[in-house]
């Protein structure tokens, strides 16, 4: 992928990675009845997203499918976000997601899991 996704590029993208490869008519629908965007909006948002790379076009249809992997595009902002405001730190971005808000006791276990993994 050539560069960044915008927020409203990532929205059709998270239509595409949901739904898998599908039409552009179907995104527009999907994404009138979810953000109110009318279909221009949503095709051009489409182009947008063929010029950086991350969705193919192909006939009929104008059938789309996602060239890059929702993950690999987490992991890119989630770098770019620690990098950006933790100092490139991830033990600070940790740190202040465990002190924004109270975490259940599931999630907690789910945490705990994870950082076992790592070791």
């Amino acid at each position: 992928m050539d560069k960044k996704l915008q927020d409203s590029e990532l929205k059709v993208m998270n239509v595409i990675w949901r739904e898998g490869e599908t039409t552009a008519k179907h995104i527009a629908d999907v994404l009138g009845d979810e953000v109110g965007w009318n279909v221009n909006t949503t095709y051009t948002l489409i182009k947008r997203c063929i010029e950086k790379g991350a969705v193919e076009r192909s006939e009929p249809n104008f059938l789309c499918r996602a060239l890059v992997k929702k993950e690999d595009v987490q992991r890119a902002e989630t770098d770019a976000l620690i990098g950006k405001l933790f100092d490139g730190s991830a033990d600070k971005l940790f740190a202040a997601l465990l002190g924004s808000r109270q975490l259940s006791a599931g999630e907690l276990e789910k945490l705990r899991d994870m950082i076992d993994r790592l070791e």
